[in-house]
């Protein structure tokens, strides 16, 4: 327990057991992943450091060191999971003072990123290029992505008696655990639990394709292990034939968002579509579209009022 804690133990171990103690069972087995990565980086960075000599240099040494290999916004991810449990210790009087206070974080250049979404046109020729049979296949995970914003784990986890044909909806309660040997795992959030509507289309598109399929199986999962690389590499090589930027799975969900704000759809509905847990979650990940919508309203406005007089 931590309460046993000495000011001698090793800082990897004190973090260890606190990740045991504090995160198992509280967070999502993909986030406590995450914890667990850093704990290895830590192993690694200060193996024999004790809880009695983490300083505000000690502590700054560690985020420098691991800065060297990571992107300025990895490096931050692992501060504040160190920090979580380094400012425990310190309330427990086992660091004497807070050694994270002032802490500069550094980083490696950015590397160049894929694009991550397609404009319209784009993602038309995409679709129009896919092979939809009369059998299950990723290029219809594709399609189904594209068309309703869905993370991989979502899409993965659908089965037919998810589908509301007669009324056009597509319910989303549970993800498939890909990382971890698969079955149905929770979402990633309350508000990912939602029902969304889909088009005429897809509706006659997917009736037909889930009819004899069981009512509650995975359509997408044939066997236990599934990789989200297999659907890139099957996107990598549709984008190159068409010579459009390449984008991953998670960039056609990216695509689905940038497309409706594009559209006129209020933020508000794209946040409740893709599953967000607030309205904040949506405004910052697609604020270059938003202020680009934004410059396009200032002109509208100053139209407007121009033809007044």
């Amino acid at each position: 327990m931590l309460n046993e804690s000495k000011a001698t133990d090793y800082l990897k171990d004190y973090y260890e057991n606190w990740v045991s103690i504090y995160k198992e069972g509280a967070i999502r087995d993909v986030t406590l992943s995450k914890y667990y990565m850093s704990l290895s980086w830590l192993k690694k960075l200060a193996p024999e450091l004790q809880l009695c000599n983490v300083t505000r240099t000690e502590y700054q040494k560690i985020i420098n060191d691991y800065a060297k290999e990571h992107e300025r916004q990895t490096t931050m991810d692992f501060h504040h999971q160190l920090k979580g449990a380094i400012l425990d210790a310190v309330d427990e009087g086992l660091i004497p003072r807070d050694p994270t206070r002032k802490v500069i974080i550094k980083g490696k250049i950015p590397t160049q990123k894929k694009a991550k979404y397609l404009n319209q046109f784009e993602l038309h020729s995409l679709l129009n290029s896919l092979t939809l049979g009369d059998k299950v296949s990723w290029d219809w995970f594709i399609l189904l992505v594209a068309k309703t914003g869905m993370r991989f784990s979502e899409a993965l986890a659908i089965t037919p008696k998810d589908f509301d044909f007669a009324h056009q909806t597509l319910s989303i309660s549970k993800t498939w655990n890909y990382k971890d040997g698969g079955g149905f795992a929770p979402t990633k959030n309350k508000s990912s639990v939602r029902k969304i509507q889909i088009d005429w289309q897809l509706v006659m598109q997917f009736a037909t394709l889930v009819k004899d399929l069981p009512e509650d199986k995975p359509i997408f999962v044939t066997k236990e292990k599934v990789y989200n690389s297999t659907i890139n590499d099957i996107l990598e090589r549709y984008c190159n034939a068409l010579q459009i930027p390449v984008i991953s799975v998670h960039g056609l969900r990216h695509t689905h968002a940038s497309i409706l704000l594009y559209a006129g759809v209020s933020v508000a509905s794209v946040a409740r579509r893709l599953g967000h847990a607030s309205m904040t979650t949506t405004q910052k990940t697609y604020l270059h579209v938003i202020q680009e919508l934004e410059n396009q309203d200032v002109d509208l406005v100053m139209r407007s009022l121009s033809n007044l007089m």
